[in-house]
């Protein structure tokens, strides 16, 4: 099946609407029916302001990158795209074709 790889990068430690934003990106993504996605945290890493932002051992909650990703249909990259601009959220994200399907 074709579709899309849609990848947000956002910061452990942000929120949107008051969750986490890796949390909020999966549970609206779960609302629209898409059957999945995943947050990854970095242990290092800088954005379009050049900080660093590293991971330390102490560290509880920090500033670190987390993606958070999804494999989906074009239809469904389309929704939950919309469904952000919709709350007028300034999200950076990457979105590439994808060929998927289930092996067995």
């Amino acid at each position: 099946m074709k579709g899309v790889h849609l990848r947000f990068y956002t910061s452990e430690s942000r929120k949107l609407h008051g969750s986490l934003a890796y949390e909020w990106l999966l549970e609206r993504a779960k609302g629209l029916g898409i059957g999945g996605g995943s947050a990854f945290k970095a242990i290092a890493g800088f954005g379009r302001h050049g900080r660093l932002h590293e991971q330390h051992f102490f560290e509880l909650a920090g500033e670190v990158p987390v993606l958070v990703e999804f494999i989906v249909t074009e239809e469904q990259a389309d929704a939950l795209l919309q469904s952000l601009a919709a709350e007028r959220l300034d999200l950076f994200y990457a979105r590439t074709p994808a060929e998927f399907a289930e092996s067995g």
